[in-house]
């Protein structure tokens, strides 16, 4: 069985079967990767589940007119908050 990548679960997060979207799904994982990066986590080439879904929120937020913004938009957020203030998500020890 094939890997999954991220733009394969972002597209089945969004419900889109076709790959018709895939460039702007594309620059909206990357916009979500510079936002978590601007707030001070370092986002690993290999991402693991919880950055992966904070990209996922992020996509879901900004893809067309979600009935849930607000709600997206306060998980988003959250989880971008709690990774900020992650040592294991962030390289505040490492500019000492």
């Amino acid at each position: 069985m094939a890997e999954t990548t991220l733009l394969d679960a972002v597209r089945l997060a969004l419900r889109i079967s076709t790959t018709a979207f895939d460039s702007e799904i594309s620059d909206l994982i990357s916009a979500a990767q510079l936002d978590l990066g601007v707030a001070g986590v370092v986002v690993p080439e290999q991402m693991d589940a919880i950055v992966q879904l904070a990209v996922i929120t992020y996509c879901r937020l900004h893809f067309g007119q979600p009935d849930d913004y607000d709600r997206l938009k306060r998980s988003y957020d959250e989880q971008k908050a709690q990774l900020a203030t992650c040592t294991g998500y962030t390289d505040w020890l490492n500019g000492e």
